[in-house]
């Protein structure tokens, strides 16, 4: 089984969480889809009935203990186990220090930091009884190189997702735990439109800029995203552990 947080769908366009949670079930992944939104948990649990797999739907608040523990524990009601544990929750927010109130930094570590502590806090003991497990974290190019966007707080947080996920690699290896993370470079997705729309006059012309600033001359998709994911996930990654897996089309080798 796999459990996804931030695994909804999105009202205007694939996500890369509902991306994820959809891959997973195609490879033949029983999915617990866990979001804030439980008209955007629905969306995916019905699209991956839809396709034949098994979905359950979960609401919970991933920056709140109480609700992460609830939703862990209802996947398990569901699934008895705990098979990939993937993190997806995150925001960018914009700004920098002068700018930014600090609730809003705060918020961005909550959401991008605390949540993948707290999953894991209630995951992992599930894991070490079984003696096996996966877990997969969302993390960003921008963890690893400034990429054109004043958002420090995003960086930063994006930066703590990629040591803990280290951490989480090193501290359970011989418990049968690999702990590894994806770094999204400039995709196409909904979240682009939603929060990076004041980076550009129209949003278009955000797009296109995205567009032209990658390597390849597109940006990547969720599904490049959900597939990267499920290879870290799967067996034929079983010998990998600790990574931080650039999915950008080659940005982060560029020099300028």
């Amino acid at each position: 089984m796999a459990i996804v947080f931030g695994g909804g769908g999105g009202a205007d366009g694939v996500t890369n969480g509902q991306a994820t949670a959809m891959t997973y079930a195609r490879a033949g992944a029983h999915v617990a889809v866990v979001d804030l939104s439980a008209e955007a948990a629905d969306r995916t649990a019905a699209a991956i009935e839809a396709e034949g797999g098994l979905a359950t739907p979960i609401t919970a608040d991933a920056t709140d203990p109480d609700s992460v523990e609830s939703a862990v524990a209802q996947a398990l009601d569901a699934y008895g186990t705990v098979d990939v544990l993937h993190n997806n929750v995150g925001v960018t927010v914009l700004g920098g220090p002068i700018d930014l109130e600090y609730a809003s930094w705060q918020r961005a570590f909550a959401l991008n930091v605390d949540s993948v502590f707290l999953t894991t806090k209630y995951v992992l003991p599930v894991m070490i009884k079984q003696q096996r497990g996966a877990i997969v974290n969302v993390s960003s190019i921008a963890s690893l190189r400034d990429v054109g966007y004043p958002y420090p707080a995003y960086m930063a947080s994006k930066a703590a997702v990629n040591q803990v996920t280290v951490s989480l690699a090193l501290t359970h290896a011989r418990e049968g735990i690999r702990a590894n993370a994806v770094a999204p470079g400039f995709m196409d997705t909904p979240i682009v439109r939603h929060q990076l729309h004041s980076q550009a006059d129209t949003i278009d012309e955000l797009l296109e800029r995205r567009h032209a600033l990658s390597p390849t001359g597109r940006m990547g998709t969720c599904w490049d995203v959900a597939n990267a994911s499920l290879f870290l996930a799967s067996d034929a990654a079983a010998y990998v552990n600790g990574v931080c897996l650039p999915v950008d089309g080659g940005l982060t080798m560029r020099c300028v």
